[in-house]
């Protein structure tokens, strides 16, 4: 992640009228023929699945996604064999949505060998399991053929004919190849290559050129957490307007949003729990700069209160917030395949209903914080800032 700086955010009068022109430009196509960036409006499916949908593209997914970042290295060795099975397990308590990437280390690799067990032994599920993954290329000129190279190395990784989702990521947005980059996912989605596009860390300006200039996608995977709340500034907004679904990730800040940081001071010198992995210095650095650990101390005895009231965990809690935001579809909780597993937790989700006390105490203390889009910029600043 780059280091988080300030920048000074779009003046409000410019965003308003953006989204009044945007809103205007929607309804007049809702008025006229079918558009192809007509996303679902609705969370469709049950509790715990959701269709992202746009036009006649359309994926359901689990609500909770398995994400697979922690495959990549600094979460502790990964035994491929004990990975694999931790996958069936999650599949098997219906968490059957997985999160990965072409730079999560041996990720796809694992979906592979994992498919073609669900295939062999447990024939059932193929039709609720899901293999999401992301492309993130170097900034060189996107070819056809360079695209439909990377996509078929993915492709043969995970030993699937129809990549259920690609996530496109793009680092420098004065660059346009982006654009050309997502006509040729849409042309390999029309050949059968890709069944959905989508985005990852797009920011609300780049998603709107992107629908404007037709292209299909039905996602934008993006960070977003109580601390976090980015996302809902400015990017909801349009998503309200074409439909197009959130999908978020940090939402228990790798870890951070917890019991076992309840409590603590990481001020002093190895008085806490140590932050030794990628995703805990991550989201400190995230901390450090909403408001710092005394003010984060606050928000964990408040979500600490909700718990103990619910009969659940604060991850739990965490998770649900966000997940009653508007336009979120599913968020994201790391898994450390063979390592550690949160099952339990995680489909304690689906019977979580937070009430309007529960609500309002959780939004009095992420208020209290500093505003991240005016500090870091809008969702997927953070890596595009030096």
């Amino acid at each position: 992640m780059a280091t988080i700086t300030h920048r000074s955010f779009l003046n409000l009068t410019a965003f308003k009228s953006f989204t009044a022109e945007t809103r205007r430009r929607y309804e007049r196509r809702k008025l006229g023929a079918k558009s192809s960036v007509n996303c679902s409006q609705t969370l469709e499916g049950s509790a715990q699945t959701v269709a992202v949908s746009n036009g006649k593209d359309s994926l359901e997914i689990c609500r909770v996604l398995n994400g697979m970042w922690q495959t990549s290295g600094g979460w502790g060795r990964i035994d491929r064999d004990a990975a694999v099975e931790a996958m069936l397990r999650y599949a098997d308590a219906g968490l059957t949505t997985f999160d990965m990437a072409d730079h999560y280390g041996p990720a796809e690799d694992l979906y592979g060998i994992f498919i073609n067990r669900i295939r062999r032994e447990r024939p059932e599920l193929l039709e609720s399991v899901r293999g999401l993954t992301k492309w993130v290329p170097p900034p060189v000129k996107m070819t056809s053929s360079y695209v439909r190279e990377s996509i078929n190395i993915s492709r043969k990784r995970m030993d699937v004919s129809s990549l259920d989702m690609l996530q496109f990521h793009w680092w420098d947005y004065s660059n346009p190849g982006y654009l050309d980059a997502l006509k040729h996912l849409t042309d390999l989605k029309e050949e059968g290559k890709i069944k959905t596009v989508a985005l990852t860390n797009f920011d609300t300006e780049r998603l709107q050129i992107i629908l404007e200039n037709d292209i299909p996608v039905v996602s934008n995977q993006v960070q977003h957490s109580i601390v976090d709340m980015r996302p809902q500034q400015k990017m909801s907004e349009l998503c309200k307007l074409t439909g197009v679904k959130l999908i978020t990730y940090g939402t228990v800040m790798g870890g951070l949003l917890s019991e076992k940081f309840l409590d603590t001071n990481l001020m002093i010198p190895f008085a806490g729990p140590p932050l030794n992995t990628p995703s805990l210095q991550k989201y400190k650095r995230m901390v450090d700069a909403w408001g710092g650990w005394s003010l984060f101390q606050v928000l964990l005895q408040t979500l600490k209160r909700v718990a103990s009231k619910h009969g659940v965990s604060i991850p739990t809690v965490a998770v649900k917030y966000i997940l009653d935001q508007p336009a979120v579809a599913g968020s994201m909780i790391g898994v450390r395949l063979g390592l550690s597993e949160h099952l339990q937790d995680t489909n304690a989700i689906f019977s979580l209903v937070l009430d309007e006390e529960d609500v309002n105490s959780i939004q009095e203390v992420s208020k209290k914080g500093k505003d991240l889009l005016r500090i870091i910029g809008d969702c997927g600043d953070e890596y595009r800032r030096a």
